[in-house]
């Protein structure tokens, strides 16, 4: 964050304009006529820091409407967000749409939107109204031209008749246009006249305005506003510490939305770049977040993007859910993929609490449960860790097994539930004489067709009520136990460990 002497916030103070100093302008083309731009003359001015906590808080969030919102905005509409609910202030939202070539009102309904997604309620605004309104600065127009008269009889503003090629006496160098011979108000007479008639107290915006921050005290004073209370916040990065952008990934709030992200992972995450409470806590709630909040913890170094941690905590935040708000996500999330033939009930509850802990991201979930259905024993049995189990005599536990099964031994036990798996597995053991890695991990692969997975136990009891409660869908993709048992009868152990090529081992359907 930008701070002058230590101090989080900063106002300008003039300087007194030195004596017979003039701005001159020159035209290459000499004295025509030109529709008229209105030019600010320049001021000296310095900067002192003050304490800015002083009478109501009133902050604002005031996005152009030309794209989507990056996070980096996200963060600063955070930023003031949590000012204003800490200190009790409001929070304002305002529509910058002076560019009309590139503003445009889908853009705006789509910052609307992810705002409203992540939770950041504003108090006045589009869609709310307020006793500053309008809040669209394409509705502002008499205002922004009836202080620019204002400014124009004072003699702080001068009517430029130059032409669109221009050579500048360096003198002027300093002055800046307000108003566009098109009558168009330019940004920073806007966000000053703005700011001051919407009795915004304090301006936190992005280090990148530093420069504006200069002009707009000079309209401050020229108009005799009050100066609000600037702070500017550093740059989000990405990983290389350039300015995070479209080539780095997804930068957008409803990019992240769209893969899967909630918006309080979201939230979360955006606060803790350039941002702690001074502990070792990573996780807070909207609400934490506003009890704990003070701008004089904003670093002033720009925060790096790590999109692997925010995919981390995004995970935890998942797994924080509540139970059934968690099943009911993840159940709809099933459904409309076409795995489950419904979004609830104890299938869902149980394939939910065996997988969660590998679900980082919604979408994860549909790949998770459909792995868990799958039976691929021929590609396992033909990798490099399939080996190791072949050699630890997997075909013997398969003729075990298969008898398990045939006798209904094995799905008598499931039907009990984790209970009964836990009971036949240890009488299985013991008929083998195996125990431990020994006997688990060659049921895993004989069972699930995999090496790794989530509990053997839990998993084979899930798969065996896929099979019989009709809560697969049938393009899911799902091996039933009766087809998993027919392949392992086809399975020819012997060619694995003969010159047999590995393909004629397995009988695959």
């Amino acid at each position: 964050m930008a701070t002058v002497v230590a101090a989080p916030w900063f106002r300008a103070r003039l300087i007194p304009e030195l004596k017979n100093r003039q701005s001159l302008l020159y035209c290459r083309n000499g004295p025509r006529r030109y529709p008229q731009s209105l030019c600010f003359r320049r001021r000296s001015f310095s900067i002192y820091a003050s304490a800015g906590d002083e009478g109501a808080v009133r902050v604002r969030f005031a996005p152009s409407p030309t794209g989507n919102l990056h996070v980096g905005g996200a963060r600063t509409a955070l930023f003031n967000y949590l000012y204003a609910r800490s200190k009790g202030g409001k929070f304002i939202l305002r529509i910058e749409d002076t560019d009309l070539e590139r503003s445009t009102r889908e853009s705006e309904e789509a910052v609307l939107r992810d705002l409203s997604w992540l939770g950041l309620a504003w108090d006045e605004g589009p869609g709310i109204g307020g006793n500053y309104g309008p809040y669209r600065q394409s509705e502002r127009n008499a205002l922004y031209k009836e202080f620019a008269e204002k400014l124009l009889q004072s003699g702080h503003v001068y009517r430029c008749f130059c032409s669109n090629e221009v050579s500048w006496n360096f003198d002027t160098l300093g002055d800046f246009v307000i108003m566009r011979s098109n009558g168009q108000p330019v940004y920073n007479f806007c966000v000053t006249v703005d700011d001051a008639t919407m009795a915004i107290s304090h301006v936190i915006r992005a280090e990148e305005h530093l420069p504006n921050t200069l002009r707009q005290a000079l309209i401050y004073k020229a108009l005799g506003f009050p100066m609000p209370h600037f702070a500017h916040v550093s740059l989000i990065l990405a990983p290389d510490r350039s300015k995070l952008s479209k080539r780095h990934g997804a930068t957008s709030v409803g990019q992240f939305r769209d893969l899967g992200y909630l918006p309080q992972a979201m939230v979360n995450y955006l606060a803790l770049l350039g941002w702690g409470d001074g502990t070792e806590n990573e996780f807070f709630s909207l609400e934490q977040l506003v009890e704990k909040f003070t701008i004089e913890r904003v670093n002033k170094s720009g925060a790096i993007f790590d999109s692997t941690k925010l995919r981390w905590m995004n995970g935890q935040h998942l797994r924080s859910l509540p139970s059934e708000e968690l099943n009911q996500i993840i159940g709809e999330r099933w459904k409309d993929a076409d795995i489950v033939t419904e979004s609830q009930g104890v299938f869902v509850q149980d394939a939910v609490l065996l997988l969660k802990d590998g679900i980082d991201l919604i979408p994860d979930s549909e790949k998770a449960l459909s792995s868990l259905l799958s039976y691929p024993l021929y590609e396992t049995l033909t990798s490099t860790e399939g080996k190791l189990i072949l050699e630890d005599g997997v075909s013997e536990v398969a003729k075990s097994l298969l008898a398990a099964y045939d006798s209904g031994e094995l799905c008598g036990a499931l039907a009990e539930g984790q209970p009964g798996w836990r009971n036949w597995v240890k009488k299985f053991g013991k008929l083998l004489k195996r125990k431990g890695k020994s006997l688990f991990m060659p049921l895993r692969v004989l069972l699930t067709g995999k090496l790794h997975g989530p509990d053997i136990g839990a998993t084979t009891v899930l798969l065996y009520k896929a099979g019989t409660s009709g809560s697969v869908a049938p393009q899911a993709g799902f091996v039933t136990f009766d087809e998993r048992f027919k392949i392992l009868r086809e399975v020819q152990w012997e060619s694995f460990s003969s010159n047999v090529p590995l393909s004629a081992g397995v009988v695959t359907h």
